[in-house]
């Protein structure tokens, strides 16, 4: 059990060196630029320094067991709010600048290009559509208008709906696609959620719309906003870069998209809520998501890895995130950058992650001896709410 929780004082939380660490994610953009001037070895910097890097300064600088409070107002997080705001534009003229530029650039080949891309892919994914996440869960429009834009640009805007109405409804049940089965590979989950994600995403702003006896053609779907934009994107690419730069935005959203649901595979692989019959399930608590306080990688990814706190209080922004001690909520044992890698090996993903599961099962639900309908999400949908 971890007994160095501590508590952040909002004096000190405020501060700009305080909440300077997550801006780090700026960094990202001129080891972009470096890789598209320079070529060979360098295409390989982005996805090194995002997942083997972060991986390595997590081990030197360990976790951080502090706590802000919950309670601290907006106006007291601009650093930590303005970070998030800024990315969007900033990473719409990284990605077409470079579509711009790269195929034209002489002296990288095919194969140089479509790296580098892939590197950009996990800069979109790791970060941009992480931030989007953030932007998507604030009523402000203008945050949310950023979430769209961030996810227009890797072919994902379908995510949006499918995480507010769907997502954080229905965690841990059946009817969430993106809750990972115990002993479900990750070869296996990406092709199911891929395709099931989008269908309950539609599917859920299709009944929105019923509810108001409209149709899901009605211009209210915010479908059509979606594709709108994704539209934009791709003739923008086109028209930037020809085919090559067509191609390259799409080797960039593909990457970015399997970059998010990797995360989402790790986030709650194996964590069910119990059934309490009649198709009810019981309140979503901070063990129903896989916690990691791991410092740095938590400053790349602004937080996201306290998921327990995050589904618990989906309102909460990302500086005063809540972790807990193993008592409270399922820890990882590593942060995002080396449980991603590990989750690509499905035998290793086992080996590390089963018997944690095993272990969850045992802790918070030792009434519970078949397990069968959980690891096969036969068990019935949850009631409509």
């Amino acid at each position: 059990m971890r007994d160095d929780l501590k508590t952040v004082p909002m004096s000190e939380l405020v501060k700009i060196t305080r909440a300077a660490p997550f801006w780090m994610s700026m960094l990202l953009v001129p080891v972009a630029w470096l890789s598209a001037l320079y070529g060979g070895w360098t295409i390989w910097l982005l996805p090194v320094v995002t997942w083997y890097l972060f991986s390595a300064l997590d081990a030197l600088f360990g976790r951080d067991g502090t706590n802000a409070d919950p309670s601290t107002p907006d106006d007291h997080l601009y650093w930590y709010r303005a970070v998030t705001m800024i990315w969007a534009p900033v990473q719409f003229f990284l990605l077409f600048s470079l579509i711009w530029y790269v195929p034209q650039a002489q002296h990288l080949s095919s194969f140089d290009r479509i790296i580098l891309f892939f590197g950009v892919g996990v800069i979109t994914g790791t970060v941009g559509i992480n931030y989007s996440h953030e932007l998507m869960h604030q009523k402000n429009k203008t945050e949310r208008w950023m979430a769209d834009l961030l996810l227009a640009m890797v072919l994902y805007s379908h995510f949006r709906s499918e995480h507010l109405l769907v997502h954080h409804r229905y965690v841990g049940t059946p009817r969430d696609a993106v809750t990972a089965r115990y002993n479900e590979g990750f070869h296996r989950f990406y092709p199911r959620v891929l395709k099931q994600s989008l269908c309950s995403a539609f599917g859920a702003e299709k009944q929105m719309l019923a509810r108001r006896n409209l149709p899901w053609h009605d211009l209210g779907n915010p479908f059509f906003r979606y594709w709108l934009l994704q539209a934009l994107m791709l003739v923008l690419a086109f028209l930037l870069g020809g085919w090559s730069g067509l191609g390259l935005f799409v080797v960039q959203a593909g990457t970015a998209i399997w970059q998010l649901e990797l995360v989402n595979y790790i986030e709650h692989y194996g964590l069910t809520r119990k059934h309490l019959g009649d198709g009810k399930y019981e309140h979503v608590k901070p063990q129903h998501s896989w916690n990691a306080d791991h410092r740095v990688s938590n400053w790349l990814l602004i937080n996201l890895q306290r998921h327990s706190d995050h589904h618990y209080k989906p309102d909460r922004r990302f500086p005063v995130l809540q972790t807990y001690a193993d008592t409270d909520a399922p820890q990882l044992p590593y942060g995002y950058p080396v449980m991603t890698m590990v989750a690509m090996v499905p035998p290793l993903w086992r080996r590390v992650m089963n018997p944690k599961v095993r272990r969850w099962r045992r802790m918070y639900y030792p009434e519970v001896t078949d397990w069968s309908a959980y690891n096969s999400a036969t068990n019935p949908y949850p009631s409509a709410n």
